[in-house]
């Protein structure tokens, strides 16, 4: 009886560091309307190589993002026509960035570290989720973290892209 409940902690706690192990956001809500600051968290490399790209697609409603550089590493900003046209400050915008690169540095798997986009959240509907779909390039493999959970599931993917939940506006 022990030995099944030892079993069954190690189970939990080997599904609880696996949920921690992709990447995420920091702040998961945010209010529409809102200025948001995405800061990526990304925990490891790939199976103990170092993470030497991360691209970022920026969701549709995520809109005037900036990123920020990081010292040692090339900034990309791919820009491109929104899905649909949004206002912005009461100026309607049809096309803006769309994916954010990072490439050519060195974050070894031992260690951490964040990667930041500033932008607004355009007028969307409150409670739903906002996906920022990620793909993590290593030395040796690549992280696609590009997955959105199916509706009504309870099912975790297995390389989940990050979410941030759309709370109403202030």
């Amino acid at each position: 009886m022990i030995r099944i409940a030892l079993l069954g902690a190690a189970g939990a706690l080997a599904m609880s560091s696996a949920a921690l192990a992709h990447v995420t956001l920091e702040r998961k809500e945010a209010p529409v309307g809102a200025s948001y600051k995405a800061v990526l968290r990304v925990p490891h490399g790939c199976d103990g190589s170092a993470t030497q790209a991360l691209r970022v697609r920026i969701p549709d409603g995520y809109l005037n993002v900036k990123p920020m550089p990081k010292p040692g590493w090339k900034l990309e900003v791919k820009r491109g026509p929104y899905a649909k046209p949004a206002s912005l400050g009461g100026a309607n915008v049809s096309e803006g960035v769309t994916e954010v690169d990072w490439s050519g540095g060195n974050l070894p798997d031992a260690y951490y570290d964040e990667f930041v986009l500033t932008g607004t959240i355009g007028d969307l509907p409150p409670g739903q989720m906002m996906y920022f779909p990620v793909v993590q390039e290593c030395e040796k493999g690549v992280h696609r973290w590009i997955e959105i959970p199916a509706a009504n599931s309870d099912r975790e993917p297995e390389e989940p892209a990050p979410g941030l939940k759309l709370l109403p506006k202030r």
